[in-house]
């Protein structure tokens, strides 16, 4: 059961956070010539193209990814109840959709505080000129800039990222919250 669980759950989570950076380079506008950009869409367009046929786009949101991110969740959540790994016996459709939005929004969490720690790492190693450094700056500088506006660096030392990270945990601290008052500790 560990094993299936595991399997389950690893490739269910990466694909899903390759789709949702796939939306979050749509909406961040990020250059798509970048290498990471090209594997993103390499691995999301077999399925995404023809789910855009009958899902248009909202507003500049790719809303084939996002029901494609919502089906990817769905089926995990379906593979781990078949196989009894989870229970949810007195679980509403309600829930169970809750469970797939707590889920969805979790991983968003997750994926911004790699991309952050990668953009620190790669802040201090890095000559400016890597196509990886200035995607994690696309992606993340629009979430930082309001931040510095309020704090401004402070002796050449920048406190945005920790205070979005401070932002991050609490928001984290309040999924596990809701998480734990459903079935389910995902």
């Amino acid at each position: 059961m560990n094993t299936a669980y595991y399997l389950i759950n690893t490739l269910c989570d990466l694909y899903l956070m390759v789709i949702l950076l796939r939306i979050w380079l749509q909406l961040a506008r990020a250059d798509f010539y970048n290498p990471v950009s090209q594997f993103v869409l390499k691995a999301t367009n077999p399925v995404l193209t023809p789910l855009r046929r009958f899902i248009p786009g909202f507003f500049g949101i790719d809303m084939a990814a996002v029901v494609l991110a919502v089906l990817v969740v769905a089926l995990k959540l379906a593979l781990l109840y078949a196989l009894h790994i989870i229970s949810a016996e007195a679980a509403s459709w309600f829930e169970w959709v809750l469970l797939i939005v707590l889920t969805i929004v979790k991983k968003i969490g997750t994926m911004l505080f790699w991309v952050l720690i990668i953009r620190a790492l790669l802040s201090w190693v890095s000559q400016g000129n890597n196509p990886v450094e200035y995607l994690m700056f696309q992606l993340t500088e629009p979430l930082l800039a309001p931040i510095r506006r309020i704090i401004p660096a402070m002796g050449g030392i920048d406190l945005s990222m920790l205070v979005f990270f401070i932002i991050l945990q609490v928001l984290n601290f309040l999924m596990s919250d809701l998480f734990g008052s459903l079935w389910l500790g995902l």
